[in-house]
């Protein structure tokens, strides 16, 4: 009688630690390419709107008016714009106080602008930590699903008289599944891992950017309004 050689015939004869290891595997596949295609979904609507929001921003629009159109949906703005409005914000109540210095008020307003920044790069953070660990362990549970296979054959081996390699490649061919599921939830991971953090990189310099240089502005208008 010839072994089912079919992955789900392979799988229904592993032992039930290596079924664990492959159901678990295959598991950790499914919650890493969830990550993907969201994370995909996420920094690209990041970097979309952050060119929106520059295009404006340097277009000569009203500094007080390009306020106003974020304030008026603050619950809706990301990035770019809500560092803007954070800093704005900031900067108006401060200006308004007696007795103000230009860079106290200045220095505050970017503090603003510094804590919005933090929450919305950790915002885009979320989930590259995942990731990172599924490309990272994936491949060694695999290894140690089989290595426990291997061995699990080789015991049974020793129980018979005359081994041959219909009795072996079953048990290995099983035992190797693990490998490759490990495999093939990692390598997704890791390339998705290493071209997100390129992205967010670069979105979060973008954001610095913007954040020094609306910084600068405020201090000339500060500086201006004061003389």
């Amino acid at each position: 009688m010839h072994a089912d050689m079919s992955f789900i015939g392979l799988f229904l004869q592993a032992s039930m630690l290596v079924k664990i290891v492959m159901l678990l595997l295959l598991a950790m596949s499914v919650y890493s390419w969830t990550l993907i295609f969201s994370r995909a979904r996420l920094l690209k609507s990041a970097k979309q709107a952050l060119d929106h929001f520059e295009e404006r921003f340097w277009s000569g629009h009203d500094l007080s008016r390009l306020y106003k159109e974020t304030a008026a949906r603050s619950e809706r703005i990301v990035g770019g714009e809500k560092i803007f409005n954070s800093g704005f914000k900031e900067f108006s109540r401060l200006h308004r106080m007696p007795g103000r210095n230009v860079d106290s008020v200045t220095e505050g307003a970017h503090r603003s602008m510094r804590v919005t920044l933090s929450r919305e790069v950790e915002e885009l953070e979320s989930g590259l930590s995942a990731l990172a660990t599924i490309g990272s362990i994936s491949p060694y549970i695999g290894l140690f699903g089989t290595v426990w296979g291997i061995m699990n054959s080789f015991i049974a081996l020793g129980e018979v008289q005359q081994a041959t390699l219909t009795m072996v490649a079953p048990g290995i061919a099983e035992a190797l599944i693990a490998t490759a599921m490990g495999l093939f939830a990692a390598i997704p991971a890791v390339m998705a891992y290493n071209r997100f953090s390129t992205q967010l990189a670069k979105i979060e310099t973008a954001y610095i950017n913007l954040m020094e240089e609306f910084t600068s502005i405020l201090h000339r208008q500060a500086m201006t309004e004061n003389e």
